[in-house]
């Protein structure tokens, strides 16, 4: 029972070690009072010594002993010259009036079972301290277990500010990045599953139809449907591997956000500028040039998808971040809806049956900006439409 406590509970090993340093030193110091006690016993012991009496010119008149009575004072034993045997006694200091004999370390029990008691009430006092801090370690233990068993939920009480606290605080920080992880690859799953199943059925009902002789309408259907699901795969996959930060995504570089723009631009027939006062060399950022590439073509994607009419990007830089804006005439994005249309498989309402959509480009965007220590917003475009804008830090020395 003992061995099993002093294994398992952490606390009954630090207050039996603080028990056992209070016993080592009431043995040292009983050991020490033992030892003066002796010490002054011996220096108290009767030591006769040799006594010479002497007349008024100083001549011998007698010889005799001096003896040190423990209580009584001093006693001298003299024989004079003509034989005779006197006892002169002293008695002992007097203290003054008023003066104690009280001392502290006298008890009725002696020194040692004084020190004794003391090491008692020091183990009693020390007790709660000490299980005060382990109870925290404990709450942690469970807490811990509780969120191995599978419960992400759990988040353990921060107090104080010591190493306990800043273990809590950091237990609950990886509990809840955990735990948004978990959640994000679980809706990922449940909305891929419900997004492949479209495509698939479209395929399937396009070869029940088809027969022997499939018509270039239906050849058109299926490979389109065929295109759907491999560009839905491909965003999965990347989605998957930008959420797990160990995640090897390439090789970072010095990348020509001009450039990547230009070229991106071009496939679209959208228009590129510059904002007034911008310097080429402050839009070189350093990052992954395919995700980069990948994160303009997205925006640019979705506003030819949703948008109207012309589109047109303009880069910039401030304060040490350059700027992607992607401006389209759409009919914009409710203020309720400029965060939730970032999360993966979210469409603005009325939005999901849109040709080439499958919820996920705009999620992506926003992974990419944040693995490149940016940020994408969508804000109003002057004069009607949404304007998306990604936020990234320049390369050092721009």
């Amino acid at each position: 029972m003992l061995k099993n406590l002093y294994s398992r509970h952490l606390y009954v090993r630090i207050w039996l070690a603080v028990v056992g340093g209070v016993v080592i030193l009431t043995l040292m110091a009983n050991w020490i009072v033992r030892e003066a006690a002796q010490a002054e016993r011996e220096r108290l012991i009767t030591v006769p010594r040799e006594v010479t009496v002497l007349d008024a010119q100083d001549k011998p008149i007698g010889t005799g002993q001096a003896m040190r009575v423990p209580g009584k004072g001093w006693e001298f034993d003299v024989t004079l010259s003509d034989g005779k045997v006197i006892t002169l006694q002293m008695a002992p200091r007097t203290r003054p009036t008023g003066a104690s004999d009280f001392a502290p370390w006298r008890t009725p029990f002696g020194l040692g079972w004084m020190i004794a008691l003391v090491g008692v009430a020091v183990a009693l006092a020390v007790y709660p301290i000490v299980r005060r801090i382990t109870q925290r370690l404990e709450s942690l233990q469970r807490g811990v277990q509780r969120w191995g068993e599978g419960d992400l939920s759990v988040r353990v009480t921060e107090e104080g500010q010591d190493e306990v606290a800043d273990l809590s605080k950091r237990f609950n920080a990886s509990a809840e990045r955990i735990e948004q992880l978990v959640r994000s690859h679980k809706s990922l799953l449940a909305n891929a599953s419900h997004e492949l199943r479209s495509p698939l059925t479209r395929i399937r009902m396009g070869l029940e139809l088809m027969g022997e002789r499939p018509s270039p309408a239906a050849r058109d259907e299926i490979s389109r449907n065929i295109g759907e699901l491999d560009q839905l795969i491909d965003e999965i996959l990347l989605a998957s591997r930008l959420d797990a930060s160990e995640a090897d995504l390439g090789t970072i570089e010095a990348v020509d956000l001009t450039g990547l723009a230009a070229e991106e631009c071009s496939q679209v027939n959208a228009e590129l500028d510059l904002a007034e006062g911008t310097d080429n060399a402050a839009l070189t950022v350093p990052g992954v040039s395919r995700l980069l590439r990948r994160a303009i073509r997205n925006l640019l994607e979705n506003a030819r998808r949703y948008g109207a009419g012309e589109i047109a990007v303009e880069l910039g830089s401030a304060n040490g971040f350059a700027t992607v804006r992607v401006n389209d005439r759409g009919p914009g994005v409710p203020p309720a809806l400029r965060d939730r249309i970032f999360e993966p498989f979210y469409r603005l309402p009325g939005a999901s049956e849109r040709n080439g959509g499958v919820g996920l480009g705009l999620s992506l965007v926003k992974s990419i900006a944040e693995r490149h220590g940016g940020s994408v917003h969508c804000e109003d475009r002057p004069g009607g439409g949404a304007s998306f804008v990604i936020r990234l830090p320049v390369a050092r020395g721009h």
